[in-house]
């Protein structure tokens, strides 16, 4: 786990490995910012939508004993994400997946294709 500065905050960049660890744990709470589109394409499992495109930073509520984890193709978008709750003044921990769906897939992660069920 890498910690870097975004706007004066510490937003801490996770690799898939690390992201797969927490939801096998049941300590994540995995949110998409991708297109609706792309999560129905191929998705984590146990992530929600919360496109950027229409980004609510209300929305972004982890249960008790998880932790948030921004996820997107790339880790591009969810870098602006992590900015929007920084912005509206999120006060939790904010973790990034480096590499987004492109490193997932890359490390044969599983995943969810289709609509949601």
């Amino acid at each position: 786990m890498e910690a870097i500065d975004q706007n004066g905050v510490e937003v801490f960049m996770l690799t898939p490995q690390e992201v797969q660890a927490r939801i096998d744990a049941g300590t994540a709470y995995v949110v998409d910012v991708r297109e609706p589109n792309e999560h129905v394409e191929a998705r984590i499992a146990s992530s929600s939508l919360n496109a950027l495109s229409m980004f609510d930073a209300a929305k972004i509520l982890p249960p008790e004993g998880q932790e948030l984890i921004l996820h997107c193709r790339s880790a591009r978008r969810c870098g602006i994400a992590a900015e929007h709750l920084i912005a509206t003044g999120y006060s939790g921990q904010i973790n990034r997946m480096a590499g987004g769906m492109l490193a997932w897939a890359e490390e044969n992660l599983p995943m969810k294709t289709g609509p949601e069920d």
